[in-house]
């Protein structure tokens, strides 16, 4: 199977999209799938989140401007089928340098192309910054499809809505004409609150079948683990949110292999 791009994004901070990325990547790749996490946020706490030092120099920003291969810039993580590409502050300055360029928004795309034709990894995480900016749209061009985090409050509906016009001009423009929302998952969940259940219900009534059945609870520790430097499932493999996440792998790999998850299991 060709390796698959997904983009982790949503302009909105503050709604567990780093936490996602991290934690899926982790539990794809105790799934025996090959992973690898593109850290494209300048805040770089995907990066920080798998235990990496933040080192200048270490980001995709040189490569993205057509100096050097992206697989030079693939780092260990210490965890097994588990590999980043690391970010620093520099890709702060990404966006402006590559709106000046020629095919702006196609630097992530080429620069993808010899990790893809490697065939080193099954899957690819990108870890967009919480913005539309240069950077995200890249992502979006790049990408088979968009993973798209969601708070259980009433204002998630919003960042969705604004992130489907982005699409479809995308579409429109013809840059990435498959390009859809290949699943939206609840963040922040807490099933003892009217709220939460009253907003992941109208998620669903609104987008049907491409928000996973699995929501992520809100949880300590889940919020504790990146000062570790630690995914969940290796800091505290028997939480909540370590269950959770791995079941949100297990539909993430149905969806792309076309198949129902193979689990019987309570969802958080």
């Amino acid at each position: 199977m060709p390796t698959k791009i997904i983009a982790v994004a949503n302009q909105k901070g503050g709604v567990g999209k780093t936490t996602t990325a991290v934690n899926l990547a982790a539990c794809l790749a105790g799934l025996d799938r090959r992973v690898l996490l593109f850290d494209l946020d300048p805040q770089a706490n995907a990066t920080s989140g798998l235990g990496l030092e933040k080192v200048e120099g270490a980001s995709a920003y040189r490569v993205l401007l057509g100096e050097g291969s992206l697989l030079d810039k693939i780092k260990p993580t210490p965890y097994e089928r588990l590999e980043i590409v690391p970010s620093e502050v520099d890709l702060c300055a990404a966006d402006l340098e590559l709106a000046r360029t020629e095919n702006h928004l196609q630097a992530v795309s080429r620069s993808l192309k010899a990790v893809t034709e490697s065939n080193r990894f099954d899957i690819v995480l990108i870890d967009c910054p919480p913005s539309l900016g240069v950077l995200t749209l890249n992502a979006f061009v790049a990408s088979d499809g968009l993973l798209v985090p969601l708070q259980c409050e009433y204002y998630a509906l919003e960042g969705i809505s604004m992130m489907t016009r982005v699409l479809n001009q995308l579409r429109e423009a013809g840059v990435n004409p498959g390009l859809d929302i290949f699943g939206v998952v609840m963040t922040m969940f807490d099933g003892r609150t009217k709220l939460s259940n009253e907003v992941v219900g109208e998620v669903r009534n609104l987008l049907g079948a491409k928000v996973f059945e699995t929501a992520i609870p809100r949880s300590t520790k889940l919020a504790e683990a990146p000062s570790f430097g630690q995914p969940i499932i290796h800091y505290d493999k028997y939480s909540s949110g370590a269950a959770a996440y791995q079941l949100l792998a297990q539909e993430v790999l149905a969806r792309l292999n076309g198949t129902e998850p193979c689990t019987t299991e309570p969802r958080a």
